[in-house]
């Protein structure tokens, strides 16, 4: 059997929302977060809630920020997004609070299944717990789950579960050592 992509079809993926809202929000995404180049966070989050995204306390949006669906986003309380990270969440992405998703980051939330002749898409959710780091241009794969205050070290790539309270590095990301944090 051969790949025929001619035949490619999304199957059952939703993309959440009408084509008028999706429409919209390429527009404003594009003039205020990826073109400003002003961090303007309470304003991106009024945004973000107003095109369906949960959206908690204190968040830190910087520019050139790429959200694909907010209405498939939760951001709990203080989370920082740094510059030119991609959030493309064909599926939900929750990030806990005060987690930290540092520049250039990439959490993907969809694949395609190379098994298939045509390549079927495949969607599955992230979830970032609280207290976790993704670092510089790190990538977190399809149905990622980070647990509390794990990091995924600058570079790494995500593609199965990463526990809590390590630090993990590489491709595909290992364990290097627990993660201790100093008390204030």
């Amino acid at each position: 059997m051969n790949v025929d992509l001619e035949n490619f079809s999304p199957g059952s993926f939703d993309r959440g929302a009408s084509a008028v809202k999706e429409a919209l929000w390429l527009v404003v995404s594009l003039l205020l977060f990826q073109w400003c180049p002003l961090k303007l966070s309470a304003l991106k989050c009024a945004v973000l809630r107003a095109f369906g995204a949960r959206v908690g306390r204190g968040v830190v949006i910087k520019p050139q920020v790429k959200i694909t669906f907010p209405w498939k986003l939760t951001l709990g309380d203080h989370v920082w997004l740094g510059e030119e990270c991609w959030l493309l969440n064909l599926a939900p992405i929750t990030l806990g609070n005060h987690v930290c998703i540092s520049q250039r980051a990439f959490l993907c939330t969809g694949n395609h299944d190379f098994t298939k002749p045509a390549f079927d898409l495949i969607v599955k959710p992230i979830q970032v717990a609280t207290g976790a780091w993704i670092g510089a241009g790190a990538f977190v794969g399809p149905g990622v789950s980070v647990g509390s205050h794990a990091v995924l070290t600058a570079g790494s790539v995500a593609t199965a579960e990463l526990p809590p309270d390590r630090i993990y590095r590489g491709h595909p990301a290992v364990f290097v050592k627990q993660r201790v944090i100093a008390s204030a």
